[in-house]
């Protein structure tokens, strides 16, 4: 055979091993008619791969070679390929995650068709916040035992009701403002079974620096009530914002009286642990009850730039920058001081001559003030909802310091003054709280959480300076003395609400009218829906950009243009 022979022969070889190695896919060209070969460089990296050791890409590629791998990402180029990644989590993951999300379909949130705010979900807001708020009170009635079991003093025993009540400021600050980024739903059912869970360790501890440790951190995060005040807020109608209130600020009310009395009863009975068991109990019942039938409603600012170190310097400027605020705030600093020195000082006078009352009937005083505020819905309705705020709250100061007058008068010799002033202070200050919110709600809607913080800040800061002052003056001069400072309080408040009136815009002054009757009021037939509450609390509606929310670095809020768009 020549070589020229063997030349073609070894030619046609090696066409034919390429040809079974390689597909070149033949195009036909729809410009030109003809056809096109077309060898691209997925073609090449086809023929580099077939030369390539072969790998085990695939589960059945696994099973069928008998071996067990893991399914990991791709790795190309020295970087992992996240979104070939797949590592299984396992099932009860799954389900939990699954569970967590689940809801009734009246609880799913619909923006066409949002859910409907009635009065017995006003009822179970107001239930929530009774059986949260009641865990930072619960100590305080058994102090004397949580000394025995601990054996220590009782006034390294008394530290435990301090930390639990620094854990409440704490998260008033740092945790609250959240309600205005994150979806309402799942942030407070994620607290409340956080703090049901951490509560758990309280009922069984027997080192005193882990139950005061833990002590802080339950109060830190017992803030669901702070949370359902402005929800309630947006989602109620501006003509019936007061009552609604009310419902929550009563259940507050409640929660604190029910707490220190029931603790008082088992801790006589039982052992005072029961009480922390009950606790625990009624939480997870809270929780329960809110994860069937509270509406998954919305975040207000979703698109908002958050710095969580800035919030403190938010809530300051908010005082700085809004009379109606910075008002509302001192007249609430004013009334938790002579609610606070009344109330600490009251078991100092009766467990003294004349009285001696044993600690039974001076707790018993405690529910002198429940009939006041179960009746709150229903004069908040008939009343404060039909008049401007600030006369509500004229009218309950004047109520509360005439009622610090006459028992500061006629308490030292006869129980009847400590009595009245008990009924007057509860009715006077439910008036003045549930006036003043209502009031301070209709700022900045995108940023209502944040105002309530500046609000309660202010209102935690004066139930400290009663507490103090009231026993320092107890302490020199009795009574009377603490008595004088709660009167003092009062006709303070009262000038501070009259230094603005109730249309006025700026820091001082009575312009805008002398009218005491609300001039928004909608007919009776027509009074505002729940979807355009949750217009004005920006949850449904957007501006004319497309915008919704706040930045959380200016404060800056859509209110005034959805309010001139519902004009129009």
């Amino acid at each position: 055979m020549s070589r020229h022979q063997n030349d073609e022969q070894s030619t046609r070889q090696l066409g034919s091993e390429l040809t079974s190695t390689t597909h070149i896919p033949i195009h036909q060209s729809s410009s030109e008619g003809s056809l096109t070969i077309k060898n691209n460089d997925e073609d090449n990296r086809r023929i580099e791969e077939s030369e390539k050791p072969p790998v085990l890409n695939t589960d059945a590629d696994a099973q069928s070679s008998g071996i067990s791998i893991p399914q990991v990402g791709q790795v190309v180029d020295g970087v992992a390929d996240s979104s070939t990644t797949q590592v299984d989590r396992p099932p009860w993951k799954k389900q939990l995650q699954t569970l967590w999300h689940w809801k009734l379909k009246a609880a799913r949130y619909d923006p066409d068709n949002p859910p409907k705010f009635t009065i017995w979900m006003n009822i179970l807001f107001g239930f929530a916040s009774c059986f949260t708020v009641s865990n930072l009170y619960y100590n305080q009635a058994v102090l004397n035992k949580i000394a025995d079991t601990f054996d220590v003093t009782f006034e390294k025993a008394s530290s435990v009701a301090t930390l639990m009540q620094a854990g409440y400021c704490s998260g008033l600050l740092f945790i609250c403002p959240l309600g205005d980024i994150f979806p309402r739903r799942p942030f407070i059912l994620g607290l409340i079974a956080f703090t049901a869970t951490l509560w758990i360790p309280l009922c069984l501890t027997t080192s005193f620096p882990a139950f005061s440790a833990i002590s802080f951190l339950c109060g830190a995060t017992t803030v669901t009530p702070q949370l359902m005040l402005p929800l309630v807020g947006d989602l109620a109608p501006p003509a019936r914002r007061a009552s609604s209130l009310a419902v929550i600020v009563s259940g507050l009310s409640l929660g604190v009286l029910l707490a220190r009395t029931l603790a008082g009863v088992l801790a006589n009975f039982t052992s005072w642990r029961n009480i922390y068991w009950f606790g625990l109990g009624v939480q997870w019942l809270v929780f329960a009850l809110l994860y069937i039938w509270m509406p998954d409603y919305p975040s207000k600012n979703p698109d908002t730039k958050f710095n969580y170190f800035s919030i403190p310097w938010q809530i300051a400027r908010l005082l700085a920058t809004e009379p109606l605020l910075l008002q509302a705030a001192l007249v609430a600093f004013l009334h938790s001081g002579i609610f606070t020195s009344y109330w600490t000082t009251l078991s100092f006078l009766l467990s003294s001559p004349p009285y001696e009352y044993s600690s039974v009937v001076i707790g018993l005083f405690g529910l002198i003030g429940v009939v006041v505020i179960v009746c709150a819905p229903i004069y908040s309705r008939l009343i404060i909802d039909r008049l401007v705020p600030l006369v509500s709250a004229i009218m309950g100061l004047v109520v509360e310091t005439v009622g610090v007058v006459v028992g500061t008068s006629v308490g030292s010799f006869n129980v009847a003054g400590p009595v009245v002033q008990a009924i007057m202070i509860d009715l006077g200050g439910q008036f003045t709280q549930i006036a003043m919110r209502s009031a301070i709600y209709g700022i900045q809607p995108l940023a209502r959480n944040r105002v309530n913080t500046a609000y309660m800040v202010v209102s935690f800061a004066g139930q400290l300076t009663g507490t103090a002052v009231g026993n320092r003056l107890y302490a020199q001069g009795g009574w009377v003395y603490s008595g004088a400072c709660g009167i003092a309080f009062g006709g303070f408040a009262l000038i501070v609400c009259l230094a603005r009136g109730p249309r006025e815009k700026g820091w001082v002054g009575w312009s805008g009218g002398w009218t005491f009757r609300r001039e928004d009021l909608p007919p009776k037939k027509s009074e505002t829906t729940t979807e355009e509450a949750l217009e004005e609390a920006g949850t449904v509606d957007q501006d004319e950009n497309g915008n919704r929310g706040t930045d959380l670095e200016t404060g800056s809020t859509g209110r005034d243009d959805n309010h001139d768009r519902r004009k129009q």
